[in-house]
């Protein structure tokens, strides 16, 4: 039986919360029963190992490895995002299944780098283990401004799959264009989902939700940037590999991202333009205080 006191504090719920949570969730399940019915597969069993191109440069191999360094994290990334979201049933729930969809394409990496013989348990290990003497944190410190991060993380995760795909093609590698296209796959639905809860988010808050869009762009970095080892040497491969640079970023991520959310450039100068005003005046305020 509820205490009194936890039946007055439930009852006494923002209805606006409670609107979200609903949208939320229901986002949420149309997520989840497309994914069921149209993205599943298994890391084991739908890889096609038997066309390992054996013979591939060892610059793709490269590719494959620093993905699966990303990947290695997934303990930390789950830790944060997952807490910084609990509040919302919806994105929480959401969280824990990218969780299992993210563990999938670390599975099928290692299981390529060890199969293909380029790579052998113990250096696999020895590696992972280096990896966990780091440790990854939130590059941002709210839930809205995770989600934005999210948005342009995993459309950026996405367009660099799919040009990696394309080059594992043009080396003869179809089981490593295999897993990278499956990995894109699910890195645009999870990318759709963080986009969806960006729109809900504008509605409620445009000016407050706006200056964080202009916030997150401005300080992104990908996931593993100060904490894969070697990883700026790593970089320089992936981008000859996969033709990848700034411009595509911007063509191909940042553009895209708001396109979707219905967000212009100009709405992005004026929110940064608004930040950078208000920050001033907070700290001449703080300045004017601290002399009286």
């Amino acid at each position: 039986m509820l205490e009194k006191g936890l039946v007055k504090k439930v009852a006494a719920g923002d209805p606006k919360d409670t609107a979200r949570q609903a949208r939320l969730y229901g986002m949420y399940k149309t997520f989840f029963d497309k994914a069921e019915q149209e993205r599943r597969w298994n890391p084991l069993r739908d890889v096609p190992y038997d066309k390992i191109n054996r013979e591939a440069p060892e610059s793709l191999v490269v590719v494959a490895e620093t993905f699966c360094c990303v990947e290695s994290f997934l303990p930390d990334y789950v830790a944060s995002g997952i807490n910084v979201v609990r509040p919302y049933f919806g994105q929480a729930w959401f969280a824990a299944n990218w969780a299992y969809e993210e563990s999938k394409h670390s599975v099928a990496l290692m299981e390529y780098l060890l199969r293909s013989g380029r790579r052998s348990q113990e250096q696999m290990f020895d590696l992972q283990s280096r990896l966990m003497d780091t440790k990854w944190t939130m590059p941002f410190t709210t839930a809205r401004q995770m989600t934005i991060y999210g948005s342009f993380q995993e459309m950026a995760t996405f367009v660099i799959y799919v040009k990696q795909e394309q080059a594992a093609k043009a080396h003869g590698d179809e089981c490593l264009a295999a897993i990278f296209r499956l990995n894109a796959r699910d890195e645009i639905a999870h990318c759709r989902f963080y986009e969806d809860v960006v729109k809900v988010l504008l509605e409620e808050d445009r000016p407050g939700t706006l200056a964080d869009i202009a916030h997150v762009a401005k300080h992104f970095e990908m996931p593993g940037v100060g904490i894969v080892p070697d990883y700026d040497a790593r970089i320089e491969v992936m981008r000859e590999e996969g033709k990848v640079d700034r411009s595509v970023f911007l063509q191909k991520v940042f553009f895209p991202v708001l396109k979707y959310l219905d967000v212009t450039r100009q709405e992005l100068q004026e929110a940064t333009y608004q930040a950078r005003t208000a920050s001033k005046a907070a700290k001449e305020d703080g300045r004017t205080r601290a002399a009286e």
